[in-house]
């Protein structure tokens, strides 16, 4: 499990995939994103920009984020 400690009030799915290493750009992240490959806390989610706040939980191609603060 990745853990993605938070600077600010949140960080934006497209930019957590991508500090994850999970992703390796901003153009990739985009397109798992928007192919509903990642779910935000079981949910899946189809917005890059959807905002994570502490505790939440993202899942792609097996593995886990983890957010906090």
């Amino acid at each position: 499990m990745e853990i993605i400690k938070l600077r600010d009030d949140y960080i934006k799915l497209g930019q957590a995939l991508k500090a994850s290493g999970v992703c390796g750009s901003g153009v990739e992240a985009k397109i798992v994103v928007q192919s509903g490959l990642v779910k935000v806390n079981g949910q899946v989610q189809l917005q890059r920009g959807k905002k994570l706040v502490n505790g939440d939980i993202v899942e792609y191609n097996g593995q886990t984020i983890k957010i906090t603060v």
